[in-house]
């Protein structure tokens, strides 16, 4: 018996399980935290990209876009 446990002590084969559920842990009590705050990072961040894509759409005309002639 005392061979066993003091094996089982040693024994470092599930550590690594046990490290990923606790970062997984944090990681979630983190989001859950700061999760108004991460929401309004990435609401302000689609709205910027929104708005710099209708400019540079606004920007961009039909007759820009000529087709490119090929001398066959």
């Amino acid at each position: 018996m005392g061979k066993w446990l003091k094996a089982f002590w040693y024994e470092e084969n599930g550590v690594g399980i046990v490290e990923i559920i606790l970062i997984l842990v944090v990681l979630v009590m983190l989001v859950v935290i700061f999760r108004n705050k991460i929401k309004d990072i990435v609401e302000s961040a689609f709205g910027s990209i929104t708005k710099n894509s209708n400019e540079i759409n606004k920007k961009i005309t039909i007759s820009s876009l000529k087709p490119v002639q090929h001398n066959v």
